[in-house]
Formats: C-alpha cells, sequence, structure tokens
C-alpha cells in the first residue's frame, strides 16, 4: 500500500492516498513550478533542494555578469554541468561548486576564454527535455545522449545518468569550475577505491574564504580515472593536490544504463562529508530519495492551504511559498559540527545556517515565518547570536561564514525585535539585547576580520548619526539611506530597551529612532543629502541615481522618501499633514518613471511611477495609505502589483528574488495582509486574491482568511469581521492572527472612499 500510495503522490500531481487511512491529501508541489524567476532578472534556479538544505543541485549554463548569479539563466540552451551549490535570487554570484557532467567520448578540456558563457565540454539541450519539481530535476544532453536526473537530501545530491552504448563514458567533476570564475586557493582530488573519491576546494568570491570538502561514491566501479590540473593531463596518480584539479572517472555503458553518483558536502572537512552522505542516502534508492524529499515539501507547502478557481494564481502562490523555502541554508553537519565566523569548527546540537540576506528578508520573510515556522525563525534568530559571539558582530550579509558587509543597515536587529516583540523569545534575550546594541554603537573592537571589513561592518556614518544626528555625504556614501535605515534599526531597539525597563537607553533611543527628520527638506519635499556644514546636496534631482555612489541604496529619493515605517505619524507631519501626505504619496505612483544618471541602479525595476516593486525599499509603501484612512488606495494598488509584476512564466518576478523577499511580499499580500513594520506586531489589510485561505499554526491551531464576492472586477472592501466582530480599521495583530480564528472579507468593484 505504501509504494502504490507514494507511486500515486509521484504521478499524479493532484491527491495523495495516505496508506493506512482513506484521507485524501492535496499534493502541492504540484503547483510550484521552479522555472518561475529564472528568466529576467530573477536569479533564481531550478534544481533539486531541500527545504533550506545545504546542498542545492542544479544546472550550470553561464558563469560571467548579473545575470548568471544563480549559475542559469532560461534563455541558456546550454549546460556546463550540474553543481551542489548556488545561491537563490542574489544580486552577486558566488558558489556553484563541484561541478559534475556526465560524459561520452573522451572529454573536451580546454581552456574557456574569459568571454564564454560555456565550458569546453558543455552540452545543448532542448527546453521540451527539461522539467523540475521540488526536489527533482531532469534535462536531456544532446552533445552526449545522456539523461540526467537530479535529487538531493538536505546535505547530499543524488544523480542518476542514463547513458547510451559506450567504451568511454563516465563523469567529468570539476573543482576550476566557479560562478564568475572567483580564484581557487587550494583542490584536493583523492580517490579512495574503484568507486569513491574525494576531496577539498577552498575558493575565495564574495564568500572571501570558502571551504566545500566532498565525498562522491558510483554506483558503478569506474575502470581508469584521469586528473587534470590547469587543463592539462596529470600523470598517473592517486591524489591531485594544488589550486586547479578535475577528474574524469571512466566506465563502459551498456545502451540505457544508469549510473548513479552520490556526493555528500561538508564546510568541515572530508569525515564530515562522508558522514552527510552516508547518513542521508545510505543506500542506492534514487527514487525514494525523490520521493521523501517531494514529501518534505509538500509538508511545508500545506501549512498554508489556498482555494481559488484561478490555477494561475496558485502556481505563482506555492511557486513563492517554495521559493521562501530555499533560504538560509543549513551549514552544520550530522554530527553538529560547522564552521563559524572565527574559521574555526565549533559544535552545536542544533542546525546552524548560513545565507543571510537580512537587508531583503528583514522585511516579509521573517515576517512570514513568524506566523508559519516561529519554531525555526528562532533556530535563525540562534544562528544569528552565534555568529555574534564567534565574529563580534551581527552580520551583514553572511555567507558561508564570511562577513560580506554587503547592503546597508544593521537589519539582523529589526528579525530578533520582531520574534521578540511577538513573544517568541527561545533565545538568549541578554546576548540578543548585547549583540542589537553593539550593532548600533561606533564599535570596532572585538570584530574579527581583516581592517576593511571592520569599517565596513563599523562604518563611520554610526558615529555620525551618534553624535550628531546625521550622516553628512561628504563623508560617507548612501548618507540618506542609511540614515533612514539606522533610524528604524534603532527604533527596533527601542522597543527592547523598553520592554526591559533600560531607562537610559530608552532616553538614547528615543532620540536616535528620529534621526529621519534630518534628512527631510521642506523646500522640496524629499530626503535629501546634507554636508558636513548642514549644506543640501545641490543639484537635487529625484530620480537620480548612481548606483553605489549617491545619497540613496538601490533607489532614488522618491523612493526612499517613504522610509519611516516605523513612526508614519510623524512622517505625515514631516509632509505637511493628511492631505499634503496622501498628495504626495499618489504622486509617488503618477510620477515619470524613468531613472536619470551617470550609472543608474538596475536594481530600481518593477515600476509603477517612480513606486520601485523589484527592491526592497518600495515593499511596504501601498500599505502607508491604510495609515492615512484611505484604504481603498492600498486595495487598488496592491491588486496592480500583484496581477503586473508577478506571473507564472519564466521572468515572473520583476526583481531580485533576494533569497525569498520578493515571493514572501506575494504570499502575505495575495492572503490579504503585510506588515509594514516589523518590530510593530500589527498586520495592515489589502486584497486577498483567494476566496479562502487556512493557515496550520505551529500552536494547533488554524488562521482563516474567507473572501466573498471575489473577482478580478471586486477588488475593493466593502466589509471586515474577525472573529464575527465588525474591524473598523483595516489591521489586526499578531496575537489575533496567533489565537486563531477567521476573518472574513467581503469584496466590491466600488471603492470605500
Amino acid at each position: 500500500m505504501r509504494i502504490r500510495s507514494l507511486f500515486i503522490f509521484l504521478t499524479t500531481g493532484i491527491l495523495v492516498f495516505s496508506s493506512c487511512s482513506k484521507e485524501y491529501i492535496t499534493d502541492y508541489t504540484s503547483l510550484v513550478d521552479p522555472f518561475i524567476g529564472t528568466g529576467g532578472h530573477g536569479h533564481t534556479f531550478p534544481g533539486a533542494t531541500y527545504p533550506y538544505g545545504m546542498v542545492q543541485l542544479s544546472p550550470d549554463t553561464r558563469i560571467f555578469e548579473w545575470d548568471a548569479c544563480s549559475g542559469y539563466h532560461f534563455t541558456d540552451t546550454t549546460i556546463n554541468g550540474f553543481s551542489h551549490t548556488h545561491l537563490s535570487g542574489t544580486g552577486i554570484g558566488d558558489y556553484t561548486d563541484v561541478l559534475v557532467m556526465p560524459v561520452v567520448g573522451e572529454p573536451d578540456i580546454r581552456k574557456a576564454t574569459p568571454e564564454s558563457q560555456q565550458t569546453s565540454f558543455a552540452s545543448p539541450f532542448r527546453k521540451e527535455t527539461e522539467k523540475a519539481v521540488p526536489g527533482y530535476y531532469t534535462v536531456e544532453l544532446d552533445r552526449y545522449k545522456v539523461k540526467a536526473e537530479l535529487t538531493a537530501t538536505q546535505r547530499a545530491g543524488f544523480h542518476k545518468y542514463t547513458y547510451p552504448l559506450s567504451d568511454k563514458a563516465g563523469l567529468l567533476i570539476d573543482l576550476d569550475y566557479t560562478n564568475q570564475n572567483h580564484p581557487t586557493d587550494s583542490v584536493i582530488i583523492e580517490i579512495v577505491s574503484d568507486t569513491e573519491i574525494r576531496g577539498l576546494k577552498k575558493s575565495r568570491g564574495w564568500a572571501r574564504q570558502q571551504w566545500i570538502y566532498f565525498y562522491a561514491v558510483t554506483s558503478k566501479p569506474f575502470t581508469s580515472a584521469t586528473f587534470y590540473k590547469n587543463d592539462s593531463i596529470v600523470p598517473d596518480s592517486m591524489l591531485l593536490n594544488g589550486k586547479s584539479g578535475k577528474i574524469f572517472l571512466s566506465f563502459n555503458t551498456k545502451d540505457r544504463e544508469e549510473v548513479m553518483l552520490k556526493v555528500g558536502i561538508s564546510a568541515v572537512d572530508i569525515d564530515g562529508a562522508r558522514k552527510n552522505l552516508e547518513q542521508e542516502i545510505p543506500a542506492w534508492d534514487f527514487e525514494g530519495v525523490r520521493i521523501n524529499t517531494r514529501k518534505v515539501w509538500n509538508d511545508l507547502l500545506a501549512k498554508v492551504d489556498v482555494e481559488s478557481k484561478n490555477e494561475t494564481d496558485k502556481r505563482i502562490f506555492y511557486t513563492a511559498l517554495y521559493h521562501t523555502a530555499i533560504a538560509p541554508n543549513v551549514f552544520s553537519d550530522v554530527d553538529g559540527r560547522y564552521r563559524g565566523m572565527d574559521k574555526q569548527i565549533h559544535q552545536s546540537g542544533e542546525n546552524v545556517y548560513t545565507v543571510f540576506s537580512t537587508w531583503d528578508t528583514m522585511r516579509a520573510l521573517h515576517p512570514l515565518l513568524t506566523i508559519i515556522n516561529p519554531e525555526l525563525n528562532q533556530n535563525f534568530i540562534r544562528t544569528l547570536l552565534s555568529k555574534y559571539k564567534e565574529g563580534g558582530i551581527l552580520p551583514m550579509w553572511e555567507l558561508a561564514a564570511n562577513y560580506t558587509a554587503t547592503m546597508i543597515g544593521y537589519n539582523a536587529v529589526p528579525i530578533i525585535v520582531d520574534a521578540y516583540m511577538k513573544g517568541d523569545r527561545n533565545f538568549d534575550l541578554d546576548l540578543a539585547y548585547e549583540a542589537v546594541l553593539k550593532s548600533s554603537a561606533y564599535d570596532t573592537t572585538g570584530i574579527k576580520d581583516t581592517p576593511l571589513y571592520i569599517n565596513a561592518l563599523q562604518p563611520i556614518s554610526k558615529k555620525f548619526k551618534n553624535e550628531t544626528g546625521y550622516i553628512p555625504f561628504d563623508k560617507e556614501i548612501e548618507s540618506v539611506a542609511k540614515g533612514l535605515e539606522y533610524a528604524y534599526n534603532d527604533w527596533c531597539i527601542l522597543q527592547m530597551a523598553r520592554d526591559r525597563k533600560d531607562t537610559a537607553n530608552i532616553t538614547k533611543y528615543e532620540k536616535l529612532a528620529t534621526n529621519y527628520r534630518n534628512y527631510f527638506d521642506a523646500g522640496t519635499g524629499f530626503m535629501r543629502g546634507k554636508d558636513s556644514k548642514g549644506n543640501w546636496r545641490s543639484p537635487f534631482n529625484p530620480r537620480s541615481s548612481v548606483h553605489r555612489d549617491d545619497d540613496y541604496c538601490e533607489g532614488t529619493a522618491w523612493q526612499w522618501l517613504w522610509f519611516v515605517p516605523h513612526q508614519v505619524d510623524s512622517l505625515v507631519q514631516l509632509l505637511g499633514g493628511k492631505e499634503k501626505f496622501v498628495a504626495k504619496l499618489d504622486g509617488l505612483f503618477t510620477a515619470d518613471s524613468r531613472i536619470e544618471g551617470n550609472q543608474t541602479s538596475v536594481d530600481i525595476s518593477g515600476l509603477i511611477g517612480q513606486y520601485a516593486h523589484g527592491n526592497e525599499p518600495s515593499h511596504h509603501i501601498i500599505h502607508l495609505y491604510n495609515y492615512v484612512d484611505m484604504p481603498y488606495k492600498t486595495q487598488e494598488l496592491i491588486d496592480t502589483v500583484l496581477y503586473s509584476q508577478y506571473s507564472d512564466k519564466p521572468d515572473g518576478l520583476s526583481g531580485n528574488e533576494d533569497c525569498g523577499q520578493m515571493s514572501a511580499w506575494y504570499v502575505l499580500n495575495s492572503m490579504g495582509f503585510y506588515q509594514l513594520c516589523p518590530g510593530n506586531p500589527t498586520y495592515s489589510i489589502g486584497r486577498p486574491v483567494f476566496d479562502n485561505v487556512r493557515i496550520t499554526l505551529n500552536n494547533g491551531r488554524y488562521f482563516e482568511i474567507k473572501t466573498y464576492n471575489n473577482s478580478r472586477k471586486n477588488k475593493y472592501i466593502k466589509s471586515i469581521k474577525l472573529n464575527n466582530k465588525k474591524l473598523e480599521k483595516p489591521f489586526f495583530t499578531h496575537a489575533e492572527l496567533m489565537a486563531g480564528g477567521k476573518l472574513e472579507i467581503v469584496m466590491t468593484d466600488k471603492a470605500k472612499k
């Protein structure tokens, strides 16, 4: 019965029949399309991965430039191979480690030219042979007439290749291959037996020191093995050690013979990679691994059940929910060991994670997790705090135990404070308070990194915001954006200080939280750069952008004006009161969409007027209308964004996915609500897409959102009830959501003004 049930689960894409009951369970994975976001500038990958897994086993189609950040782009028609690590939706490329390519014939090992996106052994493929579902990917390689199939566990990749008849088939394992062609410091490849190899790749990229150990086992003994260093054959040996390395494992194959490869990886050592592999894939059961990983995905996706007659909406939704569970990635081995920020090996009794894109994900991904998986979110916070202990400061875009110091602000703080204010406090509260205070201070002591990165992690801008109340643009780039984020981050710290009754810090952070006022120029009506003498930057153009070299960050003055999520009432008053505030906010969506400047930021995308949905600074803005008693405008614009900025096509994201943030925005808003200000546990109601949403809460309760008279035409809300009580304002609290119950929304085609 179990085998039959799993077969139905795997093949129908509709229903699963459980082995010991007559209960039917929806196959949510059939509604996921991993190719959404792989086109345009979404920068996602389609390959096989496990929720928050260490391994992302996926095809690599290009090496260089911005749209190679995930290693794959949907428009490409050649594959370089299948590597085990990938980033999802980032704006900087890295990873693509331990590349495997099935080859028939003598492998073509020639040095690729710097401008080439293809290796000499790359193969063309036809799009119609390429398929992907959560935890599984397959394609046919035309050059070699090999069918490739991939699946993965949490820490290991599982390959299955179906070969034609050949006396010279094999697997090429390439440790030179790296996204953006980042330099490699060390390569070790060792033959253990005629079915086993192991090794190390240590490289320098966005992650400045990255260790990838691997242990690989073939299902069929290889008859010979050829080493390559700097793309030249190395004489017979059992070990290759240097700064370059590939190995070709040869064997004879019958027609349609399947050869499998299991690969465990680790950032700790080879023994860790071996243990990860042996524990997670003990047998040669490819189908069993594939089915189990898909089941784990299905259980995760089942946390939110949506009902709609529109299959496209459901496909966008469940793909978005899938994308919210790609990162952060497990970084600790099955034995609990992991590499810390100090580059030493540590031991943990729980999973430790990496890939914290905090500037992006603090806005919607982590707030979403406080609803659907608060325990995991607290595990992420415990990881952030362990990184603080090991490295001396909370991470700014942490990657493979490296501070990259990418982006601005100290946005691990709102992640911690938002959970704290929602009552999710299963972490060291004293350590957390120490860590958030250290983030705000201009204190470079105790940070374990190079001087360059210490100064990036604790920039001089923090000294200015603490001492003078604003950051002069002649002293620091992106001064306005940093100042606005610092004010919000400091407001978050204020919430903890108030809860802890820390009088001195309450006084201090009440003032710091209002520093945004020092950037507001009443003459232009924008947040504007100011020099050391207090003079506004001139000339001033609110549509101007000079990427990473102006007063803003990946945005313009139009987009950054609104980043005061913590004190909206004060922002309203700065802009001259409610009427002028609304007029200015209307102007954002009707302004000329041109972005002007010598080197405009490519991140400013998904434009509606000057509102840029393709990048994070705009993500809260539409809900501001709810705070000035004009909810119909929130509903109208949310409808516009949901249906114009997202689709079920490969280019279905209007900007980088950014490790789940772009998708988390869709998940929350399509359900009908959004948290404008993490740290303030209040949800703002927008425009629900689905007729019914049922969220399974970890406390055993359910929260249901029932929408009546729902259609594309009926995009406005007529009335709202929460647990049969009419809401006069379009808000409810996190506590009300987690208590369970029902939110009922009646829609209409007429704006309620």
